[in-house]
């Protein structure tokens, strides 16, 4: 089972380029559903520092919130890249801002699936104020960081002491 677990996380793409990969994991899963809880995972396996993920992943997930924020604001750009989200998950997203409150929906944002990831890009698209935006954005992204590499580190202890 160990040797499962290890060839999963060796194998998967961001995981191979350490930091970096997590990194890049953080900027694209502000914008396109992809988890960082699996690179954080391998890496806190593989004796990567639990602060430098930390680092890593709040640096490369607040980089993907403002990349986000611009595509939604730039709007020529997105339909250029088409990646426009889809209207039902738009229009959701729009709803869920209205009824909770923008600042809200934006800290919260890291932890809805699909509607969080589009959150960024329907701000940017309204011209949320961006400083606003930042102190959400960068306060969700920061808590959500925390429990990601806090839970990892917890969650690899137990992990080894049931496997080993």
């Amino acid at each position: 089972m160990t040797e499962i677990i290890h060839s999963v996380f060796r194998d998967a793409l961001f995981i191979k380029y350490g930091l970096l990969g997590l990194f890049f994991n953080g900027v694209f899963s502000s914008f396109i559903p992809i988890p960082t809880e699996l690179t954080v995972s391998a890496l806190l396996l593989g004796g990567i520092d639990p602060f430098e993920i930390f680092l890593t992943l709040t640096v490369g997930s607040i980089i993907g919130g403002y990349i986000a924020y611009y595509l939604g604001y730039n709007g020529r750009l997105l339909k250029k890249l088409r990646k426009t989200p889809e209207k039902k998950y738009e229009q959701k997203g729009i709803s869920i801002m209205s009824r909770y409150g923008w600042s809200t929906v934006i800290f919260l944002s890291p932890w809805i699936p699909i509607v969080g990831d589009i959150v960024s890009i329907v701000a940017g698209t309204k011209r949320y104020n961006i400083v606003k935006y930042t102190i959400f954005m960068t306060t969700g992204k920061t808590v959500k960081a925390i429990a990601i590499v806090f839970f990892g580190v917890h969650f690899i202890r137990w992990l080894v002491h049931v496997f080993h």
